[in-house]
């Protein structure tokens, strides 16, 4: 499963694809949500700049995300903040 729902947070499994062209949710990659960074994975950045893309995407401060795992890995362990628009791209999610 590519998420878990607690009771105030989810828990997002994803693999991230530094140096892309462009920061996007590329769709479901086996038991992973695939994005798609534009910052290459050097000292960091491209965490940063996932960060900042989540934070911009479901609205939430960058400060109420934070790495449960695989922070050095492409397949990390993402917990957001739970809210309307979180669960409105889950449902988009399943239905596609």
């Amino acid at each position: 499963m590519w998420y878990e729902i607690q009771e105030d947070f989810v828990i997002f499994a994803i693999k991230a694809q530094p140096n892309a062209s462009k920061n996007k949710i590329a769709g479901l990659y086996d038991d992973s949500l695939k994005i798609t960074i534009k910052a290459p994975a050097v000292e960091g950045a491209a965490n940063k700049e996932l960060v900042k893309f989540l934070s911009k995407t479901f609205k939430v401060p960058k400060s109420s995300i934070e790495f449960v795992g695989g922070e050095t890995s492409k397949r990390k362990r993402i917990k957001l903040p739970r809210s309307k628009k979180v669960e409105e791209f889950i449902a988009s999610m399943e239905k596609s």
